[in-house]
């Protein structure tokens, strides 16, 4: 486990099964039909997109544009943990988006108050839960009142209540009372219950795949490489380590920890899942049969034009500067982009219907 992706082991423990050796790469098009005609995502992997110079160079400018209010971020995210669990915790992050979201928050406490935290980055999967297997680890070894889930930001809030769900069933299960709270960075779909802030702004890990994720596919929960009693599997990336950035964009960040200053924490606003509540009207008004051909936010959005099948693109303006590596992708792959106003978020990702049909 310790030589499994690119980051130190001082960062992250990854609880993943190693299953590199899986042929388990399909287009995007073979993918979508799959999981709209009642396959699962979590069976297969998308090609794993590699993106050209132009592209990696706005990656870079967002980082330049955003990293100090990651930074600020991180910070706020870290502090509301510390003062909800004081030294006691154990940073679980989701892979992959909240691999280096946990590691960010594990370097600050590490900065501010001396503390050396575990952090181990687990598999969540829609529909099919959190690796319970793994859970159940990190329990044996801390206990289950340290917990504090992590991701990188929300969307509808699909993960907030599977992590809730899961939780549940494995508190019931093993007579444990771990908490379900997880943290982001950003939490525009207002259903985090801790954040750094609830502005849909770019978290640059969401420009780029395996290459800012510690070189770590998206996790994989099939049968013919997952046992029982396995952990959840991925797949690790070593032939890509010449374009590897995942330890590049945390260190960019931690850096600036120094030079943050002291603020006084504002109380958490109760989850509203305003984001929700968007997507149930968008729904409706498009004619779409499900809400999971809906993806909102600038990170969720960028996961569509990675690893989906594209309809269009809603933005509430292309003036954004958070929006510049959406349009790029956008007029790449020739998908189209529409002014949509009346949102909580930046940008919505719309999925084509695997018919072709228009909606």
């Amino acid at each position: 486990m310790e030589s499994f992706g690119s980051y130190s082991k001082n960062d992250v423990v990854f609880l993943l099964k190693d299953i590199s050796y899986a042929d388990l790469e399909g287009s995007a098009s073979e993918r979508e039909a799959a999981m709209q005609n009642h396959g699962h995502y979590s069976e297969s992997l998308p090609i794993e997109y590699q993106p050209s110079p132009d592209y990696i160079s706005l990656f870079h400018d967002s980082l330049t544009r955003y990293k100090r209010k990651i930074a600020v971020a991180v910070q706020t995210a870290a502090e509301k943990i510390y003062k909800e669990k004081g030294s006691n915790i154990v940073l679980v992050s989701l892979a992959r988006a909240g691999t280096p979201v946990g590691i960010l928050l594990k370097r600050y406490l590490s900065f501010a108050y001396g503390l050396e935290i575990p952090h181990y980055s687990v598999s969540i999967i829609r529909g099919r839960g959190l690796d319970l297997n793994a859970l159940k680890f990190i329990v044996k070894k801390h206990g289950g009142q340290a917990v504090q889930f992590v991701d990188g930001w929300t969307g509808k809030g699909a993960i907030t209540r599977e992590l809730t769900k899961s939780v549940e069933e494995f508190n019931a299960h093993y007579s444990e009372a771990v908490g379900s709270s997880l943290a982001v960075l950003a939490d525009p779909g207002e259903c985090a219950d801790i954040y750094g802030t609830r502005e849909d702004f770019l978290i640059p890990s969401a420009c780029l795949n395996s290459t800012v994720s510690g070189l770590i596919s998206r996790t994989v929960l099939n049968s013919r490489y997952i046992g029982e009693q396995d952990f959840h599997g991925a797949k690790f990336y070593r032939e890509l380590a010449e374009s590897d950035l995942s330890n590049y964009f945390v260190d960019q960040i931690s850096d600036l920890f120094s030079e943050l200053k002291e603020t006084a924490l504002e109380p958490g606003l109760p989850k509203t899942w305003r984001g929700l509540r968007d997507i149930e009207r968008l729904k409706t008004e498009l004619g779409l049969d499900s809400i999971n051909l809906i993806k909102p936010g600038v990170g969720e959005t960028t996961r569509v034009l990675l690893r989906r099948v594209p309809w269009k693109i809603l933005v509430k303006s292309r003036e954004l500067p958070e929006l510049a590596h959406i349009l790029y992708l956008a007029e790449e792959r020739n998908v189209p982009v529409e002014i949509y106003e009346e949102m909580s978020y930046s940008c919505i990702g719309l999925i084509q219907p695997v018919k072709g049909e228009q909606p």
